[in-house]
């Protein structure tokens, strides 16, 4: 090693470059995958925070990140058809031939 390559050696680091981080996604804006790497296909830049926590039910429109409404909720409630279950316990299905209570996602 010459004094040259010596003093170029101390000389200061390059500034690294900031992290990226990416939602790629189809033609149709459903989201295909997050990354932190140059893929090649459609992909907008989100923030650390969304990158951390991805939400599951977004779409990318004009560029951008849309979180869609999902304020449904389903429960079970008895019906006169639907799945029979034992009358104690609405988790073992039963045959229709034994005493049972017919459940359905309402």
């Amino acid at each position: 090693m010459n004094e040259q390559e010596f003093w170029a050696a101390l000389a200061p680091l390059p500034e690294p470059t900031p992290p990226t981080y990416r939602l790629y996604y189809n033609d149709l804006g459903e989201p295909l995958f997050y990354s932190m790497e140059d893929v090649s296909g459609k992909y907008i830049e989100i923030d650390h925070a969304t990158y951390s926590d991805p939400p599951t039910h977004v779409r990318v429109i004009d560029g951008k990140l849309v979180i869609l409404k999902t304020n449904f909720v389903t429960k079970l409630t008895p019906a006169a058809t639907g799945t029979p279950c034992d009358p104690l316990d609405v988790s073992i299905v039963v045959d229709v031939t034994e005493p049972h209570t017919n459940w359905i996602l309402k």
